[in-house]
């Protein structure tokens, strides 16, 4: 029987340190999503535009999509631009 009362009884997955939240937040952009096939045009002063994402521009661990009023850091990148949950998110961030 589940303890209703452990807000960790439902997770079966270890929860994700402050640190590596941290880290993962602030994870340069670039490197990741090239492993992930993603190709950029450099426009200067550390700007990327992201070829498959027309508008989409990403700097460091920032990203912004002005066209959309979307913008945010690496985890919100993985979440909100490639759909995945933040666990998964957290997963390939971490493994990079």
């Amino acid at each position: 029987m589940t303890n209703r009362s452990d807000p960790n009884s439902f997770n079966k997955n270890p929860p994700w340190t402050r640190e590596q939240i941290r880290a993962a937040r602030t994870a340069m952009l670039v490197p990741l999503l090239e492993k992930r096939g993603l190709k950029f045009i450099e426009t200067g002063g550390g700007n990327f535009l992201v070829t498959a994402y027309p508008g989409l521009i990403v700097k460091e661990s920032y990203w912004r999509w002005p066209e959309r009023n979307l913008s945010g850091n690496t985890i919100d990148f993985f979440c909100q631009i490639l759909g995945l949950s933040f666990h998964d998110a957290m997963t390939k961030i971490m493994a990079s």
